[in-house]
């Protein structure tokens, strides 16, 4: 009897899913930037790269946990997507639990050290991230299967992520934090949207009733839209405390080609690309905002 073989690094980078990683990187980035525009802020830089680290095992730790549970459920087993460890057979469903667990456990870790050089309540935060990271499609009752994906997307890769960057970076929160937070959070559900558009037809098939599912791929369409042009309006409402925001418009310029593929009925696999897009439009928008509210 043949020994399988034992999946490689290049396996285990592609089952975190590098493609969904900007979701991750912009908010601590965003959130860096409200800190370091704010006068009279003393910024403590280490905290914020802390919390980039945080975010980013979450990040890697809810891909993880959703190919395992997803695996197993035989959710993945006929995908259009890339690959994914448990259901190709790549890697063992236990192996990827328990890097999905490593990766949810390193984030407690770490952010057991920003709780305790800044507030003891950033725990409470901290536990509710990491329950509503396994429980997305893990659990007797995964809620995204339930249509509630975008919501666990928005609040925690949107404002968790954002504002909680802000906080333990100077300990205060300026009001122009939340806009930029909201903006973030639009885009990182339009990566979500996408990535739900594409399968609406397994997920279907599947019994997983996520928003995509429930809305239609119309609908679907028109909210994916609406998530980027979200975002565009919340750089407008930043400008009105930080008017070097607006830079974040020249995002528009990278966001028409993911539109205008979405409008125009992209399906299946084509949709693949529109999801590495909106991870350029997502990076770009970042950057450019994060600078703009550091300038003020």
């Amino acid at each position: 009897m043949m020994t399988k073989p034992k999946p490689s690094l290049g396996d285990w980078v592609a089952g975190a899913r590098p493609r969904t990683l900007p979701a991750a990187v912009v908010p601590v980035a965003v959130g860096t930037g409200v800190a370091i525009g704010t006068a009279g802020a003393d910024l403590v830089w280490w905290r914020a790269v802390v919390a980039l680290v945080v975010s980013l095992l979450l990040q890697i730790g809810v891909n993880y946990a959703n190919d395992y549970s997803d695996g197993v459920r035989g959710t993945d087993d006929v995908r259009v997507g890339p690959m994914r460890l448990v259901a190709s057979g790549t890697a063992s469903p236990s192996a990827v639990k328990r890097a999905a667990l490593a990766c949810l456990g390193l984030a407690a870790v770490a952010g057991l050290a920003l709780a305790a050089t800044t507030s003891w309540w950033l725990l409470v935060v901290g536990l509710a991230a990491i329950l509503a990271a396994w429980g997305y499609t893990g659990g007797p009752k995964p809620y995204g299967y339930l249509g509630l994906g975008e919501l666990f997307v928005f609040t925690f890769f949107g404002l968790v992520a954002t504002v909680g960057t802000t906080y333990v970076a100077i300990e205060h929160v300026p009001w122009v934090a939340w806009p930029a937070a909201c903006g973030v959070g639009f885009l990182a559900c339009a990566l979500l949207v996408v990535n739900n558009l594409r399968d609406i037809p397994t997920d279907t098939a599947t019994g997983k009733r996520t928003l995509a599912v429930r809305f239609g791929d119309r609908s679907t369409r028109g909210l994916y839209v609406s998530l980027v042009l979200g975002a565009l309006v919340a750089v407008i409402v930043c400008a009105f405390d930080r008017p070097w925001s607006l830079l974040a418009l020249v995002a528009s310029v990278v966001a028409v080609a993911p539109v205008r593929r979405v409008r125009s009925g992209a399906v299946g696999r084509d949709l693949i690309a529109v999801l590495g897009a909106t991870g350029k439009v997502q990076l770009a928008y970042g950057a450019l905002l994060t600078l703009g509210l550091a300038l003020g």
